[in-house]
């Protein structure tokens, strides 16, 4: 018999989602300082749906706005360009990505920016409506290379709606995903991890920098227990959190990558890592890896793409702030509030 388990239409919290997870610094290349990021409601969200805040993390303490510079200036896209690279440097990025300004003049005006994770057309509607002249969003909206942008295709359709509206796009992909304080630490911080290290070291950037991380819980756990963490800390999407491994086994050392991670499981066993938390695990991919396990490790824990990229939101808003008001620049910062996880209802036996 088949079950109805959950439907999609908006992100709930978890119930069991009440303690607060720990902060963490983002450190900036450029300018000598460090910036708090966490995981907190996005700054100054005025969103007129009453579900909207159903896409909060797992605290309600929000992300405060910077203060108003004494002496205010001009903001303008290249500004908050100059913000970006300082903290997701676009020499992280891998080389198959696209990351960057899609849309915009450097010249434009900035007063208020958007984050997402995708640029979908809803997402983008959204922050059209919100007034926004900036969107970031994590996943690019052009990877492949095109010969048009007609609006005949939602691509097209998109890049017309930006252009129309005045409202630039940009991507930190997985330049987000490397970078101290990026998409990776987040996720590590909001597991509660220690000692972290990359999972696999980034070509161009600091020892602290590339893809995925490993660190270790601060007292061993079940599996289950750090399932049911996991589970807490994550926006709740239709897909839930999926595991293989012993119920009752002891870990602590965790590896985990934001997105897909499954290209990464020989830098998984390298590590030793007790268990593996990531996304969009395949069949053949995570079958091979169970058969392969030693002693049952790495255990696996795989988890929705979008939920699993969406809380570094929070962070990577705070720590844009803070960026942007040390160099003088007051901007207001959203998150948005659509969820673009494509799927809408599980079923269970």
């Amino acid at each position: 018999m088949w079950r109805l388990k959950a439907e999609n239409t908006h992100i709930v919290p978890n119930a069991a989602a009440l303690h607060s997870v720990p902060t963490m610094l983002a450190t900036r290349r450029v300018v000598d300082m460090q910036s708090k990021a966490n995981n907190s409601q996005e700054p100054g969200t005025k969103n007129e749906n009453p579900d909207a805040a159903a896409l909060k993390p797992v605290t309600d303490e929000e992300v405060k706005q910077p203060e108003e510079a004494t002496s205010p200036t001009l903001t303008t896209l290249g500004n908050v360009l100059e913000a970006v690279e300082e903290l997701w440097p676009h020499s992280l990025a891998e080389d198959w990505d696209a990351v960057g300004l899609v849309t915009g003049r450097t010249g434009q005006a900035v007063s208020k920016v958007v984050m997402a994770v995708d640029p979908t057309l809803e997402v983008i509607e959204d922050a059209i409506e919100r007034g926004a002249d900036l969107l970031i969003t994590h996943h690019p909206l052009l990877l492949r290379g095109v010969t048009q942008v007609a609006g005949t295709s939602f691509k097209g359709e998109a890049i017309h709606r930006l252009i129309e509206t005045g409202t630039a796009l940009l991507t930190a992909h997985t330049n987000a995903d490397s970078a101290i304080g990026g998409v990776n630490d987040a996720l590590a911080d909001a597991f509660g991890l220690k000692d972290c290290v990359p999972l696999v070291d980034s070509k161009d950037g600091l020892p602290e920098e590339g893809l995925g991380r490993v660190g270790f819980l601060e007292k061993p756990m079940k599996l289950e227990d750090f399932a049911e963490r996991v589970y807490t800390v994550l926006p709740a999407v239709a897909g839930g959190v999926r595991v293989a491994g012993d119920r009752t086994g002891i870990i602590r050392k965790v590896a985990l990558c934001g997105g897909a991670g499954d290209s990464l499981f020989d830098a998984v066993r390298s590590h030793q890592a007790d268990v593996y938390v990531t996304a969009d695990l395949r069949h053949h991919p995570a079958s091979e890896a169970r058969e392969a396990a030693i002693g049952g490790f790495p255990y696996l824990i795989d988890v929705s793409h979008f939920a699993s990229e969406w809380v570094w939101l929070s962070s990577g808003a705070r720590a844009l702030a803070n960026v942007l008001n040390d160099l003088g620049h007051a901007v207001e910062i959203e998150i948005s509030q659509v969820n673009s996880d494509p799927w809408d209802f599980v079923l269970t036996p």
